[in-house]
């Protein structure tokens, strides 16, 4: 249970007596579908019920006919469902429109509230401004009895809409402009969803909410922040009212995404213009696209618990919700192989007609799943164009004429010919492959760097890709001036309609969820069913390496991008120790140099980013290898900044880090005497500096230390340029 501001008020609240249990409640208003905000919303409201064994409340605020519908309530429903929450009995603001009457019944008979003739412009008008007081109503001063009879005519229907409103009369002075005479009733002459036509007058937000807390006894209102201000209001209405229970509202920041447009007025937009597919299209926000799409409700859950309950707004970067979804699927997600851009491989030197089957496991060792399909290998195989280069740039592992992979699971194969079409594209690879190599390895002990997946060409069944991407191309859609449509990604969904994937696939219940392997995270459509395939998220951030042709985007960060460390106080032992993969490199590298601590930070900062989207499988080095970097720094070969690079130059090529230093001349000058020689030059050449240093400025040291860096390429011990300049200045 992770302790936030509102468990603190609850724990103090239920120690001092104040409760003697937890009432919490979700009231959402059904013009539209809940989105992810909302479902932060409820793991924090049902979440606090069910760790503190108390109750949640789903409440429909339904308090405007207009923009309802038996439809949202459903959907909801489902939604709240879907997330793992039970509600038990279903409860609406609409339940308490006879109590709300005689409440205002009673607020206007007590002088509290009255009658108003002003139309929506000349409220605004009266109401004044934030550095000006408003104006009283022209009626405000009316007789409880002339207030009583309009109020009663009003419901009635002897007014047409707009003539009139209840307001409460409180202060039009008062700095809090929601407490300046604010409505409590409009005339609707609307039929309601569930009332019909038994109101034509209908109670505003800010009169319904708090007094159904009220009744309902609802110990914590959590809302979230835009309704601060509301809370002087909340308070008033409960106190003027006496419903008996007396509740209290507290607020949280909402939930804002990069990438992301969650405003319902904007969403309802898009859905009725045809910007996007529905309500459940798997691109939107929705609870029901992300459903549609494939996302694991445990994912949504864990996000809302990686973000944590705060008490200013923020934003959250979207790769932090990708993340926890492929946290959750790498556990659960069978790996199948699917090609979807084909390329015909014809392999000359395989036995006509013979078919082979070849087992492959269903998760890596490291996940702990059990489970294994069987593929067939045959003499015609696709493979992704994309993996053959007639031209192969610099380190290209993938095929090439000539060149040698690994096809995954099965055999190394050797393009020979290369066989095009009329307008000279490439149509089919002839290759052979190495039958001594099945598995993957060679018993010669030759190594290839390039694996490929692959799938039978008469085996392999055709299926259609739906590579969803993010909605908007802009980190802040709607920030600037821009017509954020404008901001649409016209990228957003690309299908596939010829792609192919393995056999073992054939009969997947809808929704069921596969990692296609170097491909990303998919799920059979939930609607469409078949081999219809929708892409969950990628297996690593793709736009954190977009190109320039590309709409410009959030470059990666340099810091850790594994989001625990971000979130969390554990140490980075604790937090190698916690991961599997993490702690397995840990093991190899201890065995190679005795740093635990500082091998610990290399893995739970560097080596967790790398592995955020792969396992530790598929990095060119091992656990070793970060022992080894870590004894160069020990012993001052480099310096923590050159170490970086190294590690760089480890990612690519999998070489020694030693090797790497020799390669490429890193090794830090740690020599005392060819350092002096470097110093008196840089204090000759900078002689304003140096006596600026020596009347008493002890700050410019930086700048003599950037210099000595400077001039030995970053290959200076930092450490011991720092002791000599001082000694030397």
């Amino acid at each position: 249970m992770v302790s936030n501001f509102i468990r603190d008020i609850i724990d103090a609240d239920l120690a001092a007596g104040r409760h003697a249990g937890v009432v919490t409640r979700f009231p959402p208003e059904p013009n539209g579908y809940l989105h992810i905000g909302h479902a932060k919303s409820i793991c924090l409201n049902f979440g606090l019920a069910r760790d503190y064994q108390g109750k949640c409340n789903l409440r429909f605020d339904d308090t405007n006919p207009t923009t309802e519908d038996p439809e949202f309530v459903e959907s909801i429903q489902n939604d709240i469902r879907w997330l793992g929450f039970d509600f038990g009995q279903v409860l609406h603001a609409s339940d308490y429109f006879d109590r709300l009457y005689d409440l205002a019944v009673k607020l206007i008979k007590d002088g509290n509230a009255y009658v108003c003739d002003l139309n929506e412009e000349d409220v605004r008008e009266y109401r004044g401004t934030i550095s000006e007081a408003g104006r009283p109503s022209p009626n405000r001063d009316r007789s409880p009895e002339e207030n009583l009879e309009l109020f009663a005519r009003m419901r009635a229907g002897e007014f047409d809409e707009g003539a009139c409103t209840v307001r409460a009369k409180i202060d039009m002075a008062n700095p809090n402009m929601k407490m300046r005479d604010p409505p409590m009733y409009r005339i609707m002459k609307v039929t309601h969803h569930r009332q019909g036509d038994k109101w034509c007058i209908y109670p505003l937000y800010d009169w319904t909410h708090g007094l159904s807390d009220a009744f309902e006894g609802i110990t914590h209102s959590i809302c979230t922040l835009e309704f601060e201000n509301n809370r002087e209001l909340y308070d008033w209405f409960v106190e003027k009212a006496e419903p008996g229970c007396v509740p209290r509202q507290y607020e949280f920041a909402k939930l804002q995404l990069t990438y992301v447009m969650l405003g319902k007025r904007k969403l309802i937009q898009m859905v009725k213009e045809g910007h996007v597919d529905g309500w459940d299209d798997p691109r939107m926000p929705t609870v029901a696209g992300l459903r549609r799409r494939g996302v694991p409700p445990e994912a949504i859950r864990n996000f809302c618990d990686l973000v944590g309950v705060a008490k200013n707004n923020s934003t959250v970067d979207i790769g932090l919700f990708e993340y926890a979804i492929r946290d959750e699927l790498n556990a659960r997600a069978p790996r199948v192989m699917c090609v979807l851009n084909p390329l015909k491989v014809i392999i000359d030197n395989w036995p006509a007609g013979e078919v082979e089957q070849l087992e492959a496991p269903s998760f890596p060792h490291d996940v702990g799943v059990e489970g294994s399909r069987q593929i067939p290998f045959s003499g015609e195989l696709y493979i992704e164009r994309e993996d053959f280069s007639e031209n192969p740039p610099k380190r290209w592992h993938r095929l090439s004429r000539g060149g040698e992979v690994r096809l995954r699971y099965g055999y190394f194969i050797t393009c020979n010919r290369v066989v095009k079409d009329e307008a000279g594209e490439i149509v089919a690879l002839h290759c052979t492959y190495d039958p001594d190599t099945r598995g993957g390895k060679a018993p010669d002990g030759r190594k290839v760097k390039g694996t490929l997946h692959w799938v039978s060409a008469a085996h392999s069944l055709k299926a259609e890709a739906r590579l969803y991407d993010r909605l908007f191309a802009t980190e802040r859609p709607g920030a600037g001036d821009a017509d954020w449509l404008d901001e649409l990604n016209p990228n957003s969904l690309q299908r596939i309609t010829d792609a192919r994937v393995e056999p073992s696939v054939a009969g997947a219940e809808p929704g069921a969820r596969f990692q296609f392997e170097r491909q990303g995270y998919f799920c059979v459509d939930p609607v469409d069913g078949g081999l219809h395939f929708n892409r969950i998220v990628t297996l690593k951030d793709s736009w954190a390496k977009a190109g320039a042709s590309e709409p410009r985007r959030k470059p990666r960060s340099k810091a850790p991008s594994k989001p625990v460390e971000r979130t969390f106080s554990d140490t980075p032992l604790q937090l190698v120790q916690a991961n599997p993969e993490l702690r397995g490199l840990f093991e190899e590298a201890v065995d190679a140099h005795n740093n635990p601590e500082a091998i610990a930070n290399w893995l739970a900062n560097d080596v967790a980013r790398e592995l955020k989207d792969q396992s530790a499988d598929s990095l060119r080095f091992t656990g070793a290898a970060i022992g080894q970097l870590v004894a160069l720094i020990d012993d001052k070969t480099i310096s923590t900044k050159i170490a970086k690079d190294v590690f760089e130059e480890l990612l690519a090529t999998g070489d020694a880090p030693a090797e790497i230093v020799d390669r490429k001349g890193l090794r830090q000058v740690s020599d005392s005497a060819a350092l002096e020689a470097v110093i008196d030059e840089i204090i000759a050449a900078n002689p304003d500096e140096t006596a600026r240093y020596r009347d008493g400025n002890k700050n410019l040291i930086g700048f003599f230390v950037g210099q000595v860096m400077k001039a030995t390429r970053g290959k200076a011990n930092p450490k011991l340029a720092n002791e000599l300049l001082r000694a030397r200045l």
